[in-house]
């Protein structure tokens, strides 16, 4: 698959592209309409390399969109800016890394239109490629160009605040998916999946190429890679272990219909229906109990044995402070009022 998108790019004083909104991307399976995309892309390239629209070029992927009937990306043509914000053409394949700022933001851009799930494309080295930016009131800006922006903002009376410094910007000043609450948007980041009927409140956190697969209840953190299955509730401040601190490679997930209480975690995956009780912080190493529905002991192992069965309740005994991994019936339930987000 191949993510294309028409975008505007945001460049420093040094002349450097530092971001890019794609406001309709889209994706394509190899075929004409991506090989005469990738033809256009080339008309026009600038010293870094990045593939820089004209106005010709405009009007020949207008023509090119209306040839392979697609409005909304005709219609987005005619719409885009030359001049000091030039609109370019990406295009990112899903299995090649990011090489550019604009195919970073593209494959960003895809998580959060859920046109890409998480783990579909490869994002080696995205972090490489991403200028670290002061995400302003007016926009991103170039840390050396921060200084003269606050003056700038001054002599028209405006107070530029700073938001936040980092390379990956709020998921809201780009895109705010159909059918999602997020109460705190700072704590959203770009290229975050959030899948309709999700419920992010206040300490909630989801990180990029990471997030929901339907309707959840988010009070807790979704690390960089971790992937939440619908109906399930991560309880306040509970975390899930991601990919990115140690350089781990073990992808965490959550099924369907599970429960991490609050303050309680994980580092090993959780199959369907599965609940880890308030407080327990369960890594992949740690020594369980294996119990039957008697309350039998079946064996002793490390949690990430036990990643594969459904139905399970992980709890920590109040008198031995052994951690035990029992059977479990009844299904975990959202509050549907709550989810409607009508």
């Amino acid at each position: 698959m191949i993510g294309f998108g028409l975008g505007i790019a945001s460049r420093n004083s040094a002349g450097e592209i530092i971001e890019t909104f794609f406001p309709r991307p889209g994706v394509l399976p190899a075929g004409d309409l991506s090989r005469e995309l990738a033809a256009q892309a080339g008309i026009e390239t600038d010293a870094g390399g990045f593939r820089i629209l004209g106005d010709k070029a405009l009007e020949k992927c207008q023509k090119l969109f209306s040839r392979f009937e697609e409005p909304e990306q005709e219609k987005l043509a005619a719409r885009l800016p030359g001049g000091k914000r030039p609109a370019l053409l990406c295009l990112a394949p899903f299995a090649e890394a990011p090489a550019t700022v604009p195919e970073s933001f593209l494959k960003l851009h895809l998580l959060s239109h859920r046109l890409a799930r998480p783990h579909a494309q490869n994002l080696d080295g995205v972090f490489a490629t991403l200028h670290n930016l002061a995400w302003t009131s007016r926009g991103p800006v170039s840390l050396g160009d921060l200084p003269e922006a606050r003056l700038e903002a001054r002599g028209s009376g405006e107070t530029l605040t700073v938001r936040a410094v980092d390379k990956f910007p709020p998921m809201t000043d780009y895109v705010v998916p159909a059918g999602v609450r997020i109460a705190d948007t700072a704590r959203v980041r770009l290229g975050a999946h959030v899948g309709e009927g999700t419920t992010v409140m206040h300490e909630g956190f989801i990180n990029f190429n990471a997030g929901t697969l339907g309707q959840a209840m988010i009070e807790g953190r979704i690390s960089a890679g971790v992937v939440v299955g619908e109906q399930s509730d991560l309880g306040g401040s509970s975390s899930t272990m991601g990919t990115l601190s140690g350089g781990g490679t073990e992808i965490v997930s959550v099924g369907r219909g599970c429960l991490i209480g609050a303050n309680a975690g994980i580092g090993m995956s959780l199959a369907d229906g599965c609940i880890v009780e308030a407080g327990l912080y369960l890594t992949a190493g740690a020594v369980v109990r294996q119990l039957d529905a008697g309350g039998n002991l079946v064996r002793t192992c490390k949690a990430r044995e036990l990643s594969g069965l459904k139905h399970r309740l992980f709890r920590r005994n109040s008198l031995s402070g052994a951690v035990e991994c029992l059977p479990r019936k009844g299904q975990v339930e959202l509050n549907e009022e709550l989810h409607a987000h009508n």
